[in-house]
């Protein structure tokens, strides 16, 4: 009796380590699996919807499809980078799709004056960079929230914009400018290989350099941010100028792509499929957590939903129901982490 009595705290003492060591088995796991969705969910995600494409239509592997995508979301690709930076700073810019009209109708305005392509260039980089430098400025100095402050630009410049082109399009008059957006090296086009290079070079900004982890230390905490002696005013003064620039990148080609560019529609709802991207990639809208590599492969899922539609004949009016929709559930998912 003695004996059993001795061994019965050994056995209950395995039996409770055993259950233990299940648990914390478990618990890793389930800590890995949730790390790696955290982590890698846009590209499961990007990888799902690539399949289903697939099998929905044989004409969505072929090579002219796949590289007319690349080529469609070029432009939001790269106005998708500038939201990036700003989203991860914790403010949002509403004004890209007019600012994008703006700088497109100075930039012909100044290719038609000067007849030099150089000229044009520099004038739109110019123009997008001041209108994000002044965006910057109302949301650093004037402590101005950023969602006004640039919905107040993107009504003022789509207006201005509107003024200039008297409500029409206005043309360039020089043919060689066309050679931005209509040429290729191979059957690769120019759009696609800058797109490429910009999300290279913003990667290796944000994720390489002292200003990309004070705009992620920004995002986090501004408080913090401001007691670790970092210059905030600078940060978003250059988050949001940098994204005036891309901006600039991006008003270039479709400026180029018919030699003209509409004051009217141009850049429209440019903001909602740019907000899509980044938030579809992970981005927080609360800033201080997301990828620049996060937004690429969202910006390729819009277009591959994009592609989708048109190829199984969806009605172009309820693309924009698709992308509330992906917005919202992006959101939910990102809220369950």
């Amino acid at each position: 009796m003695l004996l059993a009595r001795k061994g019965r705290p050994k056995k209950l003492a395995n039996t409770v380590l055993k259950e233990s060591n299940q648990q914390t088995k478990s618990t890793t796991t389930k800590s890995r699996l949730s790390w790696l969705w955290a982590e890698y969910s846009v590209i499961i995600a990007f990888l799902i919807i690539f399949i289903a494409a697939a099998m929905i239509s044989p004409r969505f592997l072929d090579i002219n499809n796949q590289l007319n995508i690349l080529m469609q979301v070029s432009i939001i690709g790269i106005v998708a980078l500038g939201m990036t930076v700003v989203m991860l700073s914790g403010g949002i810019d509403l004004s890209v799709g007019s600012v994008l009209a703006f700088v497109g109708v100075m930039t012909v305005l100044a290719l038609n004056a000067s007849g030099s392509i150089l000229v044009a260039i520099l004038t739109a980089l110019f123009v997008g960079s001041f209108a994000g430098f002044l965006n910057g400025l109302m949301v650093a100095k004037g402590k101005i929230a950023s969602f006004i402050a640039t919905l107040g630009m993107m009504a003022a410049a789509r207006s201005i914009a509107l003024y200039i082109a008297d409500g029409g399009s206005v043309s360039g008059e020089v043919s060689g400018f066309t050679a931005i957006a209509n040429s290729d090296i191979g059957i690769v086009d120019y759009p696609i290989i800058i797109f490429l290079i910009m999300t290279m070079l913003v990667y290796l900004l944000m994720h390489k350099t002292r200003f990309g982890r004070y705009v992620y230390a920004l995002g986090s905490n501004e408080k913090a941010a401001l007691l670790s002696a970092i210059r905030v005013d600078r940060v978003k003064l250059g988050v949001y100028s940098l994204a005036g620039l891309l901006v600039s990148v991006a008003a270039i080609i479709e400026t180029s792509r018919l030699n003209s560019i509409s004051s009217s529609s141009s850049g429209m709802a440019y903001e909602l499929d740019a907000i899509a991207a980044v938030i579809i990639g992970g981005t927080r809208m609360t800033g201080g957590r997301g990828k620049v590599i996060g937004t690429l492969f969202g910006v390729l899922i819009l277009g591959i939903l994009n592609n989708m539609m048109n190829l199984m004949n969806v009605s172009p009016h309820l693309q924009g129901f698709v992308k509330g929709l992906i917005i919202i559930v992006a959101v939910v998912f990102q809220k369950r982490e």
